[in-house]
């Protein structure tokens, strides 16, 4: 392998770097070295048949495509077709089951009667004038302003906790955005115009992105033991760690990763649905995945399911960051390394670890979109590629 001879170099075969070789290798006809560390293709993507149970398993945990972009939805369907599974997620706290997100059901159950709209929303709000969280500056001030004090002591405060290692006063308000509430009986995760599983997996829309001959893959290498083959003029696409790349001189980012531990059982279903989380405090594990839910449509015969529970908590260097938590602190040590970006004309930084933003699957292939419109076409049409300066303009 001679890194010298690509026209661009991706660390990283997620969603955000296989989405960037494959519009360099098929839109450009550039000649694309894709790297990863792991021995596996498709990021915390990446799926696999289970030896035990035959059930198809996220070993990083469960991933639902969904997403309002009619680009990005058009665009992945040239890789692969989807079901039409919808996901509903349940919650245990202190012994009882709650529908989440939040919806009527949810907040009737958690107030003990049946409620109208109309009294859901003015309990709510009494709640979140009572604790003056109008503001939103972080976490908890968001969800009490979003739910209430009930709510939020039932079912958001200890999963937090146990889900970030972090205080949520001390978390931003963006993360507890992701988390819908309805005044509605509608206990749909998501509400995106499209939802859906990937009919063969995860891992065959990777195969197939990367398929194309002028993308050349090396799994199992890391970037940094082979960088000095970088030729200065080089385009790099680095979808790691953003400060493992500056080797930690502005400080070390906060990071959250996951445990997984693997159950398997002499049953055909564990729990009845493929996530329930667990937000009591004194429970250990954050949540437990059960796949074979997943994929309804599929006959898994055996009397055997595969379940996933898991744990978090802090990530050191040697780990696989998964979340970054974005404290205050953290956002002062990214601002130095953004400074330290733009002395790199010739690298892009993108996906949920090289831009330190908690994305969506969706959100990295729309992002990869882009930046391969608007960064990726102009750099090599400056460097002469036929193709990409026709793209360009």
């Amino acid at each position: 392998m001679q890194l010298g001879d690509f026209d661009v170099v991706v660390v990283g075969a997620g969603f955000f770097g296989a989405t960037i070789a494959e519009r360099v290798a098929s839109q450009l006809g550039g000649k694309v070295c894709v790297l990863d560390r792991r021995p596996h293709i498709g990021g915390n993507a990446y799926s696999e048949v289970d030896p035990d149970s035959g059930i198809e398993v996220h070993r990083y945990g469960t991933h639902i495509f969904h997403t309002n972009s009619e680009a990005v939805w058009s665009y992945l369907h040239r890789f692969t077709e989807f079901t039409g599974y919808r996901h509903r997620v349940f919650t245990v706290a202190q012994g009882r089951l709650y529908s989440m997100p939040i919806n009527l059901a949810t907040i009737s159950a958690a107030f003990g009667r049946v409620m109208t709209p109309q009294e859901a929303q003015a309990a709510i709000a009494k709640e979140a004038d009572a604790h003056g969280a109008t503001a939103a500056q972080n976490l908890e001030d968001k969800a009490i302003a979003s739910v209430g004090r009930t709510l939020y002591d039932l079912l958001i405060r200890g999963y937090t906790r146990k889900q970030w290692q972090t205080e949520p006063r001390e978390l931003s308000a963006e993360i507890i955005g992701r988390l819908p509430v309805r005044l509605t009986f509608d206990d749909r995760y998501f509400a995106d115009r499209y939802e859906g599983m990937p009919a063969d997996g995860y891992t065959a829309i990777f195969r197939r992105m990367l398929a194309d001959p002028n993308i050349a893959l090396h799994l199992g290498v890391d970037y940094f033991d082979v960088a000095d083959q970088i030729r200065p003029d080089q385009l790099v696409v680095y979808t790691g760690p953003i400060d493992r790349f500056f080797r930690y001189r502005c400080g070390e980012l906060g990071w959250r990763t996951v445990d997984f531990a693997r159950e398997v059982h002499d049953v055909a279903d564990f729990q009845g649905a493929a996530v329930i989380n667990y937000a009591d405090a004194e429970v250990p594990f954050t949540r437990v995945h059960e796949f074979r839910h997943l994929h309804p449509e599929r006959d898994y015969s055996q009397p055997k399911t595969t379940i996933y529970r898991e744990y978090s908590r802090f990530a050191g260097r040697d780990d696989e960051p998964y979340y970054p938590i974005n404290t205050a602190a953290d956002r002062a040590i990214l601002h130095g390394y953004r400074s330290m970006m733009a002395k790199h004309p010739n690298l892009v930084f993108g996906g949920r670890l090289g831009s330190y933003k908690y994305l969506d699957m969706h959100q990295a292939i729309g992002a990869a979109l882009k930046t391969f419109e608007n960064e990726i076409t102009a750099f090599l049409a400056e460097r002469k590629m036929p193709a990409a300066a026709a793209m360009a303009g």
